[in-house]
C-alpha cells in the first residue's frame, strides 16, 4: 500500500506571530519554522500500520519553499520511506483552491492508495484543504477523524458531531484527515536521523505537474488591507456608585457589545 502524508512547515506556536504590512502574508522569519504537529501525528498514523504491515510506502508531500527541506526530512527520520517538496515561486501566498489542486496534481503523479491529513494547520487553520484534494481527487474522504482504522481494502474511523460520535468508513483509495485525538508522533533516534540523509527526496515545480503559469496566476483572494495589531488599552474602570449596572450597561451598547 502507497499512503501518501500531507505535511507543512509552519511557524512555531511558541513564537511571535506575524503579518507582513507590505505582502498580507505570513511573516515566516518572525520565528522558527517547525514542521505542524498534526501533520507529525498523521505521520504516525501512516507509520503505525506501516509498523505491522511492512509492504507499505508512507511518501510525505509538502507545497512549500526551498528552505523548508529540513522540517520535511524530519518526518523522514521518525521512518518515513520517501518525500516530495513542491517548490515554485509563483506559489507564494497561493489560496486553499490553488493548494489544492497543486497538492492533487502531485498526489496523482506520485500515486495512491491513502491519503492522510491534518484536520487543519496551526497557521492557516482553514481545515478545507483534505475535502478540496479529495474532490479534485474524486475518491471519498472522511475528515475529522478522532480515531483511524486501515486496512488493505478501506479505511474507518470515528467522527465527533453535535449528536454524538458517528462511524464512518470507505473502501480505497482515499482521503483522510485526523484530529489531535490521535497519538503523539514517534522522535526521530538517531539511525533515523542518519538514513534520512539517504532516502528519495524528490523536488518538483508547477511545470512537472502540469499546472500552468496562467493557473497558478490568478488571483483567487485579494488582500485589500492589513495593518499592526493596535497595542491593548488600560481598560475602563467602573466604580460602583449606585449606577454600575447602568454605567455597564452603557459601554456595552456603545461598544456594540449588547
Amino acid at each position: 500500500m502507497k499512503i501518501i502524508v500531507l505535511v507543512k512547515e509552519v511557524p512555531d506556536t511558541y513564537g511571535d506571530r506575524k503579518l507582513s504590512l507590505e505582502t498580507g502574508l505570513a511573516d515566516r522569519a518572525a520565528s522558527d519554522a517547525v514542521l505542524d504537529e498534526i501533520g507529525e501525528r498523521s505521520i504516525e498514523v501512516a507509520l503505525s500500520f506501516a509498523d505491522k504491515n511492512p509492504d507499505t510506502e508512507v511518501v510525505l508531500l509538502s507545497m512549500a519553499p526551498e528552505s523548508a527541506a529540513g522540517s520535511i526530512r524530519k518526518g523522514l527520520a521518525m521512518g518515513a520511506s520517501s518525500a516530495v517538496q513542491v517548490v515554485d515561486e509563483r506559489l507564494s501566498g497561493a489560496d486553499v483552491g490553488l493548494t489544492a489542486k497543486v497538492l492533487a496534481a502531485a498526489i496523482e503523479r506520485t500515486g495512491f492508495d491513502l491519503v492522510i491529513a491534518g484536520n487543519q494547520s496551526t497557521d492557516g487553520s482553514a481545515g478545507v484543504v483534505p475535502a478540496m484534494v479529495a474532490e479534485l481527487l474524486g475518491v471519498p474522504q472522511l475528515t475529522g477523524l478522532a480515531a483511524v482504522e486501515i486496512t488493505d481494502a478501506g479505511v474507518s474511523g470515528s467522527r465527533a458531531t453535535d449528536d454524538g460520535v458517528a462511524q464512518v468508513s470507505a473502501g480505497l483509495p482515499a482521503v483522510i484527515s485526523i484530529t489531535e485525538a490521535l497519538p503523539d508522533a514517534r522522535f526521530p533516534n538517531f539511525k533515523g536521523i542518519m538514513a534520512a540523509k539517504k532516502k528519495p527526496f524528490e523536488v518538483l515545480s508547477l511545470d512537472d505537474l502540469g499546472v500552468t503559469v496562467d493557473e497558478a496566476g490568478v488571483p483567487h483572494e485579494i488582500m485589500t488591507a492589513v495593518s499592526e495589531k493596535p497595542p491593548r488599552g488600560a481598560g475602563v474602570k467602573i466604580t460602583d456608585e449606585g449606577d454600575a449596572g447602568v454605567q455597564l450597561a452603557e459601554f456595552l451598547i456603545s461598544n456594540r457589545l449588547a
